[in-house]
């Protein structure tokens, strides 16, 4: 049964290292898969420092989108389908819309004053006014109903004065959905038309700001914007439209850290921008007992633009051109280029088990077999006895 086992346990062994788990890929097989002068891998390799962070934030941020052509100029004060008017008729003569309201000490004037049922504007664009019918109101200002009621009351009232006012608000409204406290639909006035404004009516959200994303679908087009954009750049707080659908939606940034780590985590990036550094204190940094400080490691699609201004030659992918960036963090100087370099959303940050630690893991390995053939052994012996 030993001679049986041996062989296998042998093969197993002289297999250890291309068999033995990994916390990752190895620094030996990082540098193997980069792209060198001889052949073309399939990332870019670049030795991070204070000068290439500081290269990397001089290019302009990217802009994930603008609402800027969403902004309209579109009337908000027209009178609309579904909307509730409130209409007051004053008649100075008092004699269809009686009341006996005196209109003076020592005038001799009777007038009267007849505050309509609240009425919704129909189908048809009309409301219903005594004595004068239906009134097509639909698509004009409140003053602008108020003279065509007017003008429907000719001949039939003696000179009635006509207030309008809009009570409910149906037409002049947008549809707010997603991440915010009271979704729904919330209308605009001339002075409350602005994106922050229909988020303040919808209650806000409990999201953080850069993690919101905006997006407004108007006549089959859609306009998209991260909502702290919107937060920081008047322009990007647009004037919406009635009929607009506003959704705002909960896109939470993220980088991921494996390896060598306090912690291997997908972890929510905080507000604002988030370092190097600071992405390594948020799992508690290296592993002191394994971790390779020589090769703190970023793995990150990186825009083209950024690639060009490092000089990196590496080609672009759908997402982006594929770089690592490497730090050694056994040079006290680089601790400033940790806290330089920014996290993006989606980057990978990974430390490699240091070279001892991956001998160490190999020889337990090599241990746990070698037990195995020992106890093997003396039960076969013992067998024998």
């Amino acid at each position: 049964m030993t001679r049986t086992i041996l062989p296998l346990m042998i093969v197993a062994i002289l297999g250890g290292c291309s068999t033995l788990p990994r916390d990752g890929p190895s620094a030996r097989s990082v540098d193997s898969g980069a792209t060198s002068p001889d052949a073309l891998g399939g990332y870019a390799l670049v030795e991070l420092d204070y000068e290439v962070s500081e290269r990397i934030k001089a290019v302009p941020p990217q802009f994930f989108g603008s609402l800027m052509a969403a902004s309209s100029d579109q009337p908000l004060d027209l009178i609309g389908v579904g909307d509730g008017l409130q209409i007051q008729i004053i008649e100075p003569g008092g004699t269809l819309f009686g009341g006996g309201v005196g209109g003076g000490s020592g005038s001799g004037l009777q007038s009267g004053n007849q505050a309509l049922p609240a009425q919704v504007v129909d189908r048809s664009g009309s409301v219903s006014i005594p004595f004068a019918g239906p009134v097509r109101v639909q698509g004009l200002t409140p003053p602008q109903a108020a003279a065509a009621i007017r003008r429907a009351l000719t001949g039939k009232v003696a000179n009635p004065q006509i207030t309008v006012f809009v009570a409910q608000n149906a037409s002049n409204s947008v549809t707010v959905l997603g991440d915010v406290r009271q979704p729904g639909r919330k209308p605009l006035s001339v002075n409350s038309n602005r994106l922050l404004d229909v988020l303040g009516e919808a209650g806000g959200s409990e999201r953080p700001v850069d993690d919101m994303m905006v997006t407004i679908q108007r006549g089959g087009e859609t306009y998209a914007a991260p909502l702290g954009v919107v937060t920081t750049s008047f322009e990007e707080n647009v004037r919406l439209q009635p009929g607009d659908l506003v959704n705002f939606a909960y896109k939470p940034r993220r980088f991921s850290t494996f390896g060598a780590l306090g912690a291997v985590a997908q972890v929510d990036m905080p507000p604002g921008p988030v370092t190097l550094a600071g992405a390594l204190s948020r799992v508690s940094g290296l592993n002191t007992n394994t971790a390779n400080a020589s090769r703190v490691m970023v793995f990150r699609f990186e825009r083209p633009e950024v690639a060009e201004a490092l000089g990196v030659t590496q080609p672009a992918t759908p997402r982006g051109v594929p770089i690592v960036y490497q730090l050694d963090f056994n040079n006290a100087a680089n601790v400033f280029a940790a806290s330089n370099m920014q996290i993006m959303p989606e980057d990978v940050v990974y430390v490699p088990l240091a070279n001892a630690a991956e001998a160490r893991k190999f020889f337990e390995f090599v241990q746990s077999i070698t037990r195995v053939i020992y106890d093997v052994s003396v039960t076969s012996a013992i067998n024998v006895d």
